[in-house]
């Protein structure tokens, strides 16, 4: 990576406690550094495309953020919120025990509730799904690993989808590594992936757009643009 990553950039605040402040200041630096997007809850996102109008940032928002554990529906009726409020990219957070059990067809119908829902607001709306890699990954051999990816690619495919996203960043398996990006661009066909989860520095953001990522999601983008290490996550 010969130059600055900010363009491929996320800025990323999920914290439960962020205020609208700590919002604001995010699409500040947004704006400042030349991210490719603000994202936030949804609570937050009038706020956000308020902002950033007129901007090249784009807002993004969460749906069924972090646990992805609510039917189907209800991300569905959320991803329709969050567009209708100003979101130009909707991440959602699939169903986890679905991928588990590399159910690739029970993902897709999921999948493509999420998908049409939200595209029946704006046709163009960027739609990532939240695969939690590390969670699929944790404990099971290559072979079991890569066929549970290859399943959720395969749904992202089938339904839709424009992204397959590493991780939210609140799963205790863990969050982006070189591995899952890789075995992710492997299965992926012409979706990209966004790495996500545990980015920290410049060296952190290069190791996941060499792997393949094409997007990345942080809470430490100003320090990865700077060189610096970021002293706490903003997940």
């Amino acid at each position: 990576m010969t130059q600055s990553p900010a363009g491929i950039i996320d800025h990323t605040i999920l914290k439960a406690d962020a205020t609208r402040d700590d919002v604001l200041r995010l699409c500040d630096e947004a704006l400042a550094h030349g991210f490719a997007s603000v994202c936030v809850n949804g609570i937050f996102v009038k706020d956000v495309r308020a902002k950033l109008v007129g901007s090249p940032v784009k807002t993004c928002a969460v749906a069924g953020f972090p646990l992805g554990a609510m039917k189907p529906m209800i991300k569905a009726i959320e991803a329709t919120s969050l567009v209708k409020d100003g979101a130009d990219e909707v991440d959602f957070v699939a169903h986890l025990p679905t991928l588990l059990a590399c159910d690739a067809e029970g993902a897709r119908v999921e999948f493509a509730e999420v998908v049409k829902a939200a595209r029946a607001v704006m046709p163009g709306v960027v739609v990532k799904v939240i695969i939690e890699s590390a969670a699929l990954m944790l404990g099971a051999d290559e072979a079991l690993a890569e066929k549970r990816i290859a399943a959720a690619c395969e749904a992202a495919r089938a339904s839709g989808c424009d992204f397959v996203k590493t991780s939210t960043g609140f799963h205790p398996a863990g969050g982006a590594s070189e591995l899952a990006v890789r075995l992710m661009k492997k299965h992926c066909g012409p979706l990209k992936v966004k790495a996500s989860g545990g980015i920290r520095t410049y060296d952190d953001a290069k190791k996941m757009i060499d792997a393949g990522a094409d997007r990345l999601g942080c809470s430490a983008g100003v320090q990865i643009v700077s060189g610096q290490s970021a002293t706490s996550a903003g997940y």
